[in-house]
């Protein structure tokens, strides 16, 4: 029986957090499935506002009421679970994704994709829970020492997410390569030891969940050993039922080898895991397309990107799973069948 996670007053059976997956990969569907099994369902704001019909001319803006309108949805599925959002630092006004959360009654935020060193101010004066995803000790001791001086808080919870993750990646090319070989356990076990520091000296509990690479029981229990508090997995809940992406990608992730995950430079500036299709090639050969900005994140550059990113991944979560881009983790090989997140869930309890 594996052991409780609890997040201040909020305490999740199961000790898994459902990874947020953009674009409209998990959205309410998918959270809510999984916060009423007994784990942490989180949604993805990374233009979440897609199908809006107006989304075109005004991205941000339908975003923004996907936000809420999503968050209120997976309420209705929770059955009284823990709901969180993924929102990237990165994210084009970042402030009124993590607003509308809070607004929302959302109870967790997961930030990444950046340092959310002003996070602890965006959710003042609410029951919101704050989670700083993290890829080394170093960011770590950066956030806490800014938090603690400025807004006097640490952080509710810590997400470790390891070089093995799906989607955008906290890493450099050459540090890739180099836990191709070397195991990551070190940079975990040093965080978990800076956690307990922190632990130590402000006699607040501070659960630890790792991510990246996560995908069944063993997994699990191999980070607990360590000394993590749970864990983070996203990957194995593409091939649910309850997952928000259309039948045609949870095909793609069925059929997919280890020979056809690549590391992939994205338009927006960070490398990125997805499986191999024939739009990779095409922006191998230079054939990108761009369209006019859909205002994602701050660090892509519409003039000189290659192809837009947004449209890519929109295609894909669509069904277009040869003209779209395909994010995945490390072990999309493993999945190799339609599950329901309850199936899932009862292995890691």
């Amino acid at each position: 029986m594996a052991r409780e996670l609890k997040i201040g007053n909020l305490t999740a059976k199961i000790p898994v957090v459902q990874g947020g997956m953009g674009v409209g990969v998990s959205l309410s569907s998918l959270a809510g499935a999984v916060a009423a099994a007994g784990g942490i369902g989180v949604i993805s704001t990374a233009q979440i506002g897609f199908r809006h019909p107006d989304f075109a001319r005004n991205p941000i803006e339908c975003n923004l009421i996907a936000v809420k309108e999503e968050i209120r949805k997976a309420r209705e599925k929770a059955m009284g679970g823990i709901l969180g959002v993924n929102i990237m630092v990165v994210t084009r006004r970042y402030e009124d994704y993590v607003k509308a959360a809070v607004e929302a009654g959302i109870d967790l935020i997961i930030s990444g994709a950046g340092l959310p060193m002003k996070l602890p101010e965006l959710v003042a004066g609410s029951l919101t829970k704050i989670a700083p995803i993290v890829s080394g000790r170093k960011a770590l001791e950066v956030i806490v020492k800014y938090w603690t001086k400025k807004y006097q808080r640490l952080p509710d919870l810590v997400v470790v997410e390891g070089p093995k993750a799906g989607g955008h990646l906290g890493f450099s090319r050459e540090e890739l390569d180099r836990y191709e070989t070397a195991s990551y356990d070190g940079e975990v076990v040093q965080i978990l030891d800076y956690v307990k520091q922190i632990r130590r000296e402000y006699k607040q509990p501070i659960p630890v969940v790792v991510g990246g690479g996560v995908f069944n029981r063993e997994d699990m229990d191999h980070y607990l050993a360590l000394g993590a508090d749970g864990v983070q997995m996203a990957t194995r809940f593409v091939t649910t039922e309850e997952c928000d992406a259309a039948p045609g990608f949870k095909e793609a992730y069925l059929a997919a080898t280890k020979e056809d995950v690549r590391i992939i430079n994205s338009p927006v500036g960070l490398p990125g895991r997805a499986i191999a299709n024939p739009f990779l090639e095409k922006v191998k050969e230079g054939c990108g397309t761009r369209v006019a900005c859909r205002q994602c994140i701050t660090t892509c550059n519409p003039a000189t990107t290659p192809y837009c990113i947004t449209e890519a991944l929109i295609r894909a979560v669509e069904g277009d799973t040869e003209n779209g881009l395909i994010f995945c983790g490390s072990n999309v090989s493993k999945c190799c069948k339609l599950e329901t997140v309850a199936e899932i869930m009862e292995e890691f309890q």
